[in-house]
């Protein structure tokens, strides 16, 4: 009887042993990865900043400026162009929603980016775009890969279409979260004017033909929660110049935009309590379930030995009654 639940603990504890490495690496590149038909929103804020009425073309103090962001996932073409890359993918359409204190548009910037799944690299297909131009990544964006590492990374800037480097600056506590702190600064760049402005008849090419140009600059920060690779913070120090051209009545430059753009308080908290529910996903995939399983199979393998040896143990000898000595007469 010993010697069968043995090899039976045995057989688990072999079991447990090789199913803790295809937890990490095998179950986890397949189980981990973004939604296809993620849909997310953003809402950050720049109060005190900065904005260009572009119908006196005069900068003006306002009280803030919204920028809505969205993300919605297009299933059908992820599942198209799943079909020649060879792996998961996920394509976002994105819209950046500009609009002043009065709810007014400024303006509107729509993207499509189209990625790996899991490790979060760019899928280079068919519409991949930033307002409406065709522009290839070669970075990420708005999220970082699962087990984001201490490093610097490749970060796709959309206003620029250009890629750069965004630096790890070091680690913090955020909100009861370790995250990572990322850094990355964009020098002053010539842009092109978005295809949708608030007053009609403003285009990029009416503005081409006036001789004015748009310039930008921003340092963009954000707080990554290491595990998930998901943004739990951000901001930027985002400033916009028109200059030159007829456009200014003779003003070398204006400003169009310039404030301390940064998540509004109710996104912050709802997108902290969301990392924190998925990081633990990640981490049963990662560390509990794979350290669990390799404890247990080492737990059974010594109870499988123990009832082995108590098995081959030879059984001491039953005592013996010895009969009490008759008496012995003369």
């Amino acid at each position: 009887m010993r010697r069968t639940a043995s090899l039976v603990l045995l057989a688990c504890a072999v079991f447990c042993a090789a199913l803790s490495p295809l937890m990490r690496w095998y179950a986890f590149p397949r189980l981990a990865r973004i939604p296809a038909n993620q849909y997310q929103d953003m809402v950050l804020e720049a109060k005190g900043a900065t904005l260009l009425d572009y119908g006196t073309m005069r900068a003006k103090k306002v009280s803030k400026v919204t920028i809505v962001q969205t993300l919605k996932g297009d299933v059908a073409a992820a599942q198209r162009i799943e079909r020649t890359a060879g792996r998961p993918v996920v394509v976002w359409d994105c819209l950046s929603y500009v609009q002043g204190p009065d709810g007014k548009m400024v303006s509107k910037v729509p993207e499509r980016y189209i990625f790996d799944a899991h490790s979060q690299d760019p899928v280079h297909a068919t519409g991949e775009m930033v307002d409406g131009d065709p522009v290839r990544r070669d970075g990420i964006e708005f999220k970082w890969p699962f087990l984001t590492q201490k490093r610097d990374y490749e970060y796709f800037d959309a206003q620029t279409r250009t890629t750069n480097p965004i630096h790890y600056k070091g680690t913090r506590t955020f909100r009861g979260l370790k995250v990572y702190y990322f850094e990355q600064t964009v020098p002053w760049t010539k842009v092109p004017l978005p295809k949708s402005m608030p007053v009609k008849g403003i285009t990029p090419e009416a503005v081409a033909r006036t001789g004015t140009t748009r310039w930008y600059t921003t340092v963009r920060r954000f707080w990554v929660e290491p595990v998930t690779g998901a943004p739990v913070y951000g901001e930027e120090l985002h400033k916009e110049e028109l200059r030159g051209g007829t456009l200014l009545g003779g003003r070398d430059r204006v400003t169009a935009f310039a404030g301390d753009v940064k998540m509004r308080e109710d996104y912050t908290e709802h997108t902290v309590a969301l990392v924190k529910h998925n990081r633990t996903l990640v981490l049963m995939l990662t560390s509990y379930l794979p350290w669990g399983l390799l404890s247990l199979g080492l737990l059974l393998l010594a109870l499988s030995l123990w009832l082995e040896a108590r098995g081959r143990r030879p059984e001491e000898p039953a005592p013996t009654e010895t009969a009490a000595p008759e008496p012995v007469s003369a």
